[in-house]
Formats: structure tokens, C-alpha cells, sequence
């Protein structure tokens, strides 16, 4: 019986889905990699038929990048060789009883051919956060043999990945054994590994929740306002802090557009409360008439009574679908609207130093803002790797809601200091 961490218990015992996920040097590979060698001596039973094991990838290009390597190492720790079973080929690891266990890449799948798996009794998939809705959909129904299971391991990125969907989502697969494990829960942590992880934290902070805490990733390595967010984080300004019912509603925009092509309609809440920039939610949308963007303003109770939109340039421009502006619609719609002028070249690049001045007195609205807070976090520059030279910001994701909220910084004035008033002095002579 292998040594188990306290924090992988729950895993040992059968079920159809089992997933362990976290940061660095919490020994998730090392324990799937020794349960399925255990589950592998286990199988012949009376039968004397062998464990058949798929270990997975979404994508993988040689057996370097498998966990085959992993599994023989573990072989030879545990001292199982020739005699017991386990014999180590080049491409496959046969196990006792004329079993077998191959290493994949997923995406090298097809309808047709994944029917191979047809008939194996564990599926382990290692880096799962990679794994594409495609792939899980094609390997589910696949692997049902009877007693069959499918592991999965992984450090979790981003909310809306397939593998935290399913396994970390309000609805998970029936019996499914879920456990997070972090590094303070591996007795077999390493001195040289706390060295890393503190190095880690020292060095790069902004990373270090998402690499050893398993955290999702909030900040890419190199993004314009990775370490702005992780001071805010810090010193506490990412937490409780709703809207005033007493303060005005700013609304900034970052226009999109109708179909399902266009890019996204983004929109921030601020209020500007003396030099505080407090952020009290945001919201995103692909291909949605306007009337869908007015109708959640309105569901959060940002009525033109509350609430004042600032759009960029383009919001005074006509709709190519609808033929009407944006600014045009929301006047309409009983809104007060300014556009801000265009500021020409370098406009991108004026929206993010101001942010970035303006970050220590932002305060964030914690669980609203969640989503638009990861995409400040991605935020980054395009980069020229072989000249080594920056192309200014990256369009993807998260530019739409980056660039509505640097308009907001744009907009947000020093307030004004009331010079003090020199009364005259009564019965002075």
C-alpha cells in the first residue's frame, strides 16, 4: 500500500470522476502516478486479465511531454520490474496480467479512432486545465468499462475552462471526488522547492497565487497592470465596497457591436467619491443588441436617475446593423451620454499609464468585478520576440474591457479644493 498525503484520502476509494487540483509542489502527479501503478497490481484479481490505462494530454507532441517518464521513475522507487509484471517499452509500459498503459495526446483523436479506448479502465489526464470541451466529450462516454474511472489533475487558469466547468462547476458528474491540494499539504515538500516557491513570491508576486496556491490566473507575467492589481490585493482594496445609493453611476463603455463576430461590449460601474475611483461591477457581452445592455443596467438598478454613460468616440457613430448611434439610443432611452473625443495616436497607450497612476486609489468591488479584473490581468503588450521590441497592446479578450476601463480613468478629474473664505472680523477696529 503506497503512502498516501492526508489530503488525497477521499481519491483512494473507487469513483467514476475523480480530480485533485491546485499549485506547485503539491504531489497531484506523484499520487496518480503511484494509484495507477497500485490499481494496475491490483486488477488481474482471480481473472487474470490486466489493467488497460490511457495517460492523456490535450496535446502531445513526443512521449517527453507524457507522464510516462513519471511512471517509470515511480517503477523503479517502488521496485517493481520484469518479475512482478511491469515491463517498460519504448512507447507503451505493459502491466501485470497482459495489461497495458499508453500515453496520448487527445487532440490526435477522432470520433472515430478515440473508439480504440473502448474497453480501458483508467484514463488519467494530466494538465487538464488544457483540455478542450472537444476533447472531455469525445473521452467520456468512451472510457465505460465496467469500474471504469477518469482522473484528472490540474492547476485551474481561468473560471470558464472545461475541466472546472465540469469538476468544479454548480453541477458535477454524479459520485465525483473532487479534492484541492497546495504544497502545504505534500509532507514530502522539498527544501529546494521552498526555495522556489519563495523565490516565487519575492520575485514574482502578481504570479504566485496562481502557480503554488492554485488560484486562477489574474495576472500574465509581463501585463500592464499585473503588479497594480496584486498591490490592490495586498492592501486590501479588492473586497467589500459597493456602490453609494447616494453617489452618481458612471457607465464607461467600450463599444462592440451586433453579430456573432463582433467584438465584445464592455462596460464598468465606477463612482468617483472625493479621490476615491471605487469599481462597483462590469459587465460583458458578445453580439447583443443594445436593449440587452440597457436592460441589465437597468436589472442592477443604474436608471437614468442613477446613472450616466461615457462612451469613446466611436459611440457617436452610426450602428451599421441598426443604422443609430449608440449615443443617440441611450439619449433616447432617457440616459445623460458624453462622448469622449478621440485622442488620437497613442490612445491606448494614454488610457494605460493614466490607470496606472490612478491605481492606488482604486478600490474594487470584489466579486462583481471578478471578470473584468482578469481581464486587466491579461492585459499585456505584443511583443517582437526575435527584435526584442514591444507593438503596443495585444488585441485580444481582454483589450475591450482594459479599454473602458482606462476611459474611465481618463475621465475621472482631481477633485477641487475650496480656497478658505477670510470672514471679516466683527468689533475688530
Amino acid at each position: 500500500m503506497m503512502d498516501t498525503a492526508a489530503v488525497f484520502e477521499p481519491l483512494l476509494e473507487p469513483a467514476r470522476y475523480k480530480g485533485a487540483w491546485g499549485g506547485r509542489g503539491s504531489g497531484k502527479s506523484h499520487f496518480f502516478g503511484e494509484k495507477l501503478i497500485e490499481d494496475c497490481m491490483a486488477e488481474p484479481g482471480e481473472s487474470g486479465e490486466g489493467m488497460r490505462a490511457v495517460c492523456i494530454r490535450e496535446v502531445q507532441k513526443d512521449l517527453a511531454q507524457s507522464s510516462k517518464l513519471l511512471i517509470e521513475t515511480k517503477l523503479r522507487q517502488m521496485g517493481l520490474y520484469d518479475a512482478q509484471g511491469f515491463h517498460v517499452y519504448k512507447d507503451v509500459i505493459q502491466t501485470p496480467g497482459d495489461g497495458l498503459m499508453i500515453f496520448k495526446g487527445m487532440n490526435d483523436y477522432t470520433s472515430e479512432s478515440v473508439k480504440s479506448l473502448e474497453g480501458f479502465k483508467r484514463a488519467w489526464w494530466e494538465e487538464a486545465q488544457t483540455a478542450t470541451i472537444t476533447s472531455l466529450n469525445l473521452l467520456r462516454p468512451t472510457i465505460r468499462a465496467a469500474a471504469s474511472e477518469l482522473w484528472f489533475s490540474w492547476n485551474p487558469r481561468r473560471r470558464t475552462d472545461p475541466v472546472d466547468v465540469m469538476l468544479r462547476g454548480t453541477e458535477k458528474p454524479t459520485g465525483a471526488v473532487v479534492v484541492r491540494a497546495n504544497w502545504r499539504d505534500n509532507p514530502w515538500f522539498t527544501a529546494e522547492l521552498e526555495q522556489e516557491r519563495q523565490d516565487c513570491l519575492r520575485m514574482q508576486p502578481e504570479q504566485y497565487d496562481h502557480i503554488w496556491e492554485g488560484g486562477y490566473v489574474t495576472a500574465l507575467s509581463g501585463a500592464y497592470f499585473a503588479k497594480h492589481l496584486q498591490t490592490a490585493k495586498d492592501d486590501g482594496r479588492i473586497g467589500f465596497f459597493p456602490a453609494d445609493p447616494m453617489m452618481t453611476i458612471r457607465l464607461f463603455v467600450d463599444i462592440g457591436g451586433t453579430g456573432a463576430r463582433a467584438d465584445a461590449f464592455a462596460l464598468w460601474a465606477m463612482q468617483f467619491i472625493g479621490r476615491e475611483i471605487r469599481v462597483v461591477n462590469y459587465y460583458e457581452s458578445i453580439g447583443q443588441p443594445l436593449d440587452a445592455h440597457i436592460a441589465w443596467c437597468r436589472a442592477q438598478g443604474y436608471t437614468p436617475e442613477r446613472a450616466q454613460f461615457w462612451l469613446p468616440h466611436d459611440g457617436a457613430t452610426q450602428d451599421k446593423v441598426y443604422d443609430v448611434s449608440y449615443e443617440s439610443a441611450l439619449r433616447k432611452a432617457g440616459y445623460t451620454v458624453t462622448v469622449i473625443p478621440n485622442q488620437g495616436r497613442g490612445a491606448a497607450t494614454q488610457r494605460i499609464e493614466r490607470a496606472r497612476v490612478l491605481f492606488p486609489q482604486i478600490r474594487f468591488h470584489e466579486a462583481p468585478t471578478e471578470a473584468g479584473r482578469a481581464a486587466l490581468g491579461w492585459y499585456h503588450e505584443k511583443r517582437d520576440e526575435a527584435r526584442g521590441i514591444g507593438l503596443g497592446p495585444d488585441h485580444d479578450w481582454s483589450s475591450h474591457g482594459s479599454d473602458a476601463f482606462g476611459l474611465g480613468c481618463l475621465v475621472w478629474q482631481e477633485p477641487q479644493t475650496m480656497k478658505p473664505i477670510n470672514y471679516p472680523k466683527i468689533g475688530v477696529v
